[in-house]
């Protein structure tokens, strides 16, 4: 083994860890972004220029997948972030399961690392291509019962996995691998839209631990260091997600989700109290504290920057203390809301996650929530026969007047309505998120 390339992989795997540290704050992000790519450049540059991987067909292939990157990167829409997440962790397992069919293919004897990393490889290919299909809207986002059949292809998918260990040969491979491809369709199935952020989540971290798979089987330790990297602080992501939802990530997985709508609110003939942008305006400009809570509406409407300008039309014409409150499992990915905010220059600063921000709605005149519903229903905190009960929630119901930007009194992913939608301080904003900010925006301007 040439000299460099231990060398190389070594700081790789330490560019790749100070990564994943920079990402762990907004401030940083940027920084750990660039030293995960100088990390990954490394990596391949020391891969290319060793022994066994100087094919011209190995660097075509790099340039081509480069080259898909960075067009699908230029070009997709910051509502669609998780869709493309789901597709690169798919990417990621179906890596695993070409790397494993090559190994057998050549020859290799069959081992329990090429077997791994063909069972966790497959169930995140397919299971990420049904995420995708949810989340972009192909397939419907309520969960299906399909647990009785993943069962059956689950014992099925053991004893083809004992008898490739045993054996080996493409027949068994091909008739696992098909196995595995529709166990992960049926295991993501029953998994409801609003779970969707910590699949993905869950999806990041098998697509890691398949390449650590792959790893042991190439004789590739930087390959293992990378997977147990991505897979562990996938699997930590899932659990402060899951422990955010209040549930644990078992019942997150066994799916069922978002099923059912209660009815029963409506049927008390509540009325919700509807305002127009004019009212919200002269409201939040006499106020001394508002509060945003941004959901998925927003991403939709791609109404941030126009946000932003609300925001700063408050501070700066009126002297309003302004500030951002984000839930862990706002929008369809970890980090959704923080993302958008970002890109729409909201400062660091003025964002705050639900625990540091919780206790001042109670010391707010207005409560600005665009687009969100589930993570702001008290029925999470008062009914034990919600299926939403125990999930921590931003209390805006504990500011003095609460605006809601939706185009309806629909109930969120979880299928709750919000009774909020009629308490005494609450006023309805419908419309598009972005077209009542914007009225809001000329009414500040105007007065």
């Amino acid at each position: 083994m040439p000299w460099f390339l231990p060398v190389s992989y070594i700081a790789a795997a330490v560019l790749f860890i100070l990564a994943i540290r920079g990402l762990a704050s907004p401030r940083t992000a940027r920084a750990g972004n660039a030293l995960g790519m100088l990390g990954m450049l490394t990596a391949v540059t020391a891969t290319l220029f060793s022994p066994a991987g100087g094919s011209w067909w190995a660097v075509a292939a790099i340039a081509s997948g480069g080259l898909i990157g960075t067009c699908s990167g230029l070009k997709v829409r910051m509502t669609a972030l998780p869709q493309m997440v789901a597709a690169f962790n798919g990417f990621g397992g179906l890596a695993a399961m070409l790397v494993a069919l090559s190994e057998v293919s050549n020859g290799s004897p069959a081992r329990f690392d090429n077997a791994l990393g063909l069972i966790v490889g497959g169930v995140t290919f397919t299971g990420s291509l049904v995420a995708f299909a949810k989340l972009q809207g192909i397939l419907s986002g309520k969960p299906r019962p399909t647990h009785l059949a993943a069962l059956t292809v689950l014992i099925a998918a053991s004893v083809l996995t004992g008898q490739f260990i045993r054996q080996g040969g493409l027949e068994i491979f091909w008739i696992l691998a098909a196995a595995i491809a529709l166990l992960g369709i049926l295991l993501v199935l029953p998994i409801g839209g609003a779970d969707m952020p910590v699949v993905i989540s869950v999806l990041n971290s098998c697509s890691g631990w398949a390449a650590a798979a792959i790893g042991f089987s190439l004789n590739n330790m930087l390959l293992v260091i990378t997977g147990a990297i991505i897979g562990a602080a996938g699997t930590i992501l899932s659990y402060i997600m899951a422990k955010a939802m209040n549930r644990s990530l078992i019942n997150i997985l066994l799916g069922g989700f978002g099923g059912e709508t209660k009815a029963a609110l409506r049927s008390e003939n509540r009325t919700a109290k509807a305002g127009n942008p004019q009212d919200a305006a002269f409201i939040m400009e006499n106020a001394n504290k508002v509060i945003i809570v941004p959901g998925y509406g927003m991403a939709v409407a791609q109404a941030q920057h126009v946000l932003q300008k609300m925001a700063q039309d408050l501070r700066q014409i009126y002297n309003v203390e302004v500030k951002y409150a984000i839930h862990p499992v706002a929008g369809r990915m970890p980090g959704h809301m923080n993302v958008l905010l970002a890109e729409a220059g909201v400062p660091y600063e003025d964002v705050f996650e639900l625990h540091d921000i919780n206790r001042e709605f109670a010391s707010t005149d207005v409560a600005y929530v665009i687009g969100a519903n589930d993570i702001t229903n008290p029925l999470a905190q008062t009914d034990p026969s919600s299926p939403i009960y125990g999930m921590p929630v931003l209390d805006v119901a504990k500011a003095k007047t609460v605006f809601f930007v939706k185009r309806s009194l629909g109930s969120g992913y979880s299928g709750v309505e919000n009774p909020l939608f009629y308490a005494d301080n609450t006023i309805m904003l419908y419309g598009d998120a972005k077209q009542i900010t914007e009225q809001i925006v000329n009414a500040l301007e105007k007065n």
